[in-house]
């Protein structure tokens, strides 16, 4: 009943058009400020999906680090106990450290970080899939070969074309526990090739070069067990807390066993401040279309006095009159939020098929505007945009319930 009386008078004719226009125009911003949020959220969870991936092609599932130090012993029982647990698909051994790679045609040189790696690698890390010139092979300790990033590539002009002799480069790693008072003494080189390029992501293309784990350890002088870290991938639809904490209790407190998130702390926190601070600033679009919805109300609550004082006289409760205005405020925002949600997901759905629009400048992965659809955001959005217009409306509201009764 009440809303009703509600939709008869959004659409009866007004004595002051006014009361028409900043209706009107009430709807017209809450729709373009739903239709701005899901889009934003959108666009948020389509970007946050690709990095994800890029992310994943080099972080592996779980990674067991030392929780101290640099590196940790890990003797050959323990490491098949870790390999036995029924989740665990493979487990590679990692060796790295910071270092400087010297390219002795171009004499440029560049730091980065060596990551050593075992013949597992490849079952557990996306990094061979990413190779874009040359191939994964990380050679052995005696001819070692590294796997470049796209950005070291440039830094010190590694030379891939098979027509030439491949460059030769220098490594420079420290050595671990070195007691000579000599500086020099403290690092060790040795000579490598390129065998392949590999282009993921910016922050990984410029900072890493993968090598096989037994030259890193023969240059660092690490022990036969000693290791910086162990990368693991799990098999299909392992639960991967559960896998971690249960690792974790293998292990102890010698040892930390970080999930792909935890790898990753800063970037996943940063992608969701970035969103809900966006979704925060869209919110006071809302807000300012409820100061129209109050002004829209007051106006029709005016216009409307000799109807609410009939309705007193015929019985009507003030709880009964507020409810009316109430539900004209509700229905204000609920087609403005179910227009936009529509607009918005016609944007969306054209946006998946057709790609049309683009992002500018040409120099990321895609050259459109990712975007992904999540129900809880349609959820969110429509609730926050419901709660502002009821909020809004109470005040008008309260006042028509608090009318006199004038009869003239």
């Amino acid at each position: 009943m009440h809303f009703l009386f509600a939709w008869r008078y959004f659409k009866a004719k007004k004595s002051a058009n006014a009361i028409n226009i900043i209706a009107w125009v009430t709807t017209c911003v809450i729709a373009l400020a739903t239709c701005c949020q899901i889009l934003v959220l959108s666009v948020f969870n389509g970007f946050e999906d690709l990095v994800k991936s890029l992310y994943s092609s080099f972080y592996t599932d779980l990674k067991i680090v030392p929780a101290k130090g640099k590196t940790f012993i890990l003797d050959p029982s323990g490491l098949q106990e870790i390999r036995n647990q029924p989740s665990i698909f493979a487990v590679s051994m990692i060796a790295e450290d910071k270092a400087i790679l010297y390219n002795q045609a171009n004499d440029a040189q560049t730091a980065l970080t060596m990551k050593g790696v075992d013949e597992n690698f490849s079952k557990v890390s996306g990094v061979p899939a990413k190779v874009s010139n040359g191939k994964f092979d990380p050679g052995t300790i005696d001819d070692p070969q590294i796997i470049a990033g796209y950005g070291i590539q440039g830094a010190i002009g590694i030379n891939m074309n098979p027509a030439f002799n491949k460059d030769q480069l220098t490594v420079t790693l420290p050595k671990k526990n070195s007691g000579s008072s000599d500086p020099l003494q403290s690092l060790s080189e040795g000579n490598v090739t390129t065998s392949g390029i590999f282009s993921i992501q910016q922050d990984f293309d410029n900072n890493y070069a993968i090598t096989n784990i037994g030259f890193i350890k023969q240059q660092m002088g690490f022990a036969g067990n000693e290791f910086s870290a162990a990368e693991i991938k799990l098999k299909g639809g392992a639960d991967i807390a559960k896998v971690s904490e249960s690792l974790q209790k293998i292990l102890g407190d010698k040892f930390k066993v970080q999930t792909r998130y935890q790898q990753n702390t800063n970037l996943y926190t940063t992608m969701r401040l970035e969103k809900w601070a966006i979704y925060a600033v869209l919110t006071l679009i809302l807000i300012i279309a409820a100061f129209n919805m109050v002004s829209a109300l007051t106006m029709l609550v005016l216009e409307k006095q000799k109807d609410i004082s009939i309705m007193q006289s015929m019985g009507s409760t003030r709880w009964s009159i507020q409810k009316i205005f109430l539900s004209e405020g509700l229905l204000l925002g609920s087609i403005g939020t179910a227009s936009g949600i529509l607009l918005a997901t016609a944007i969306c759905l054209l946006q998946l098929k057709y790609k049309f629009i683009k992002l500018q400048g040409g120099s990321f992965l895609i050259d459109y505007f990712p975007v992904k659809l999540i129900a809880t955001d349609f959820v969110l959005v429509s609730a926050t945009a419901i709660v502002i217009a009821f909020i809004a409306s109470w005040f008008p509201s309260f006042k028509a319930s608090r009318q006199p009764i004038e009869l003239k």
